[in-house]
């Protein structure tokens, strides 16, 4: 029987699947509570709001870069390799690097 994926191993696969839509809804998710949390606080600017919530996604990206980065450092260093080598594999062939005589 086979064993069944915890919900945490499923997440991570699905992360490791969909580097950029993770990143990208994690953007969208931190400029929109950032929006929401900057909205609530009546003595800014809508200007000065903005700024604040382009500033605070941009730190919530690069940190999800960087763990996207370790996730696939670790992946590679595991041994189950880059996903890079298999669509070059699919896409490069030993053929298309010859020269037609």
């Amino acid at each position: 029987m086979a064993e069944e994926k915890s919900t945490i191993q499923s997440m991570r696969e699905w992360v490791v699947d969909h580097k950029l839509r993770a990143v990208g809804t994690l953007w969208l998710t931190g400029v929109a509570s950032s929006i929401a949390y900057n909205w609530s606080r009546p003595g800014m600017k809508t200007s000065v709001k903005i700024i604040h919530a382009r500033l605070h996604a941009q730190a919530l990206t690069l940190a999800a870069l960087a763990g996207s980065a370790l996730v696939e450092y670790y992946d590679h260093q595991s041994g189950s390799g880059s996903r890079v080598h298999q669509y070059a594999k699919q896409f490069i062939t030993p053929e298309s690097n010859q020269q037609k005589e």
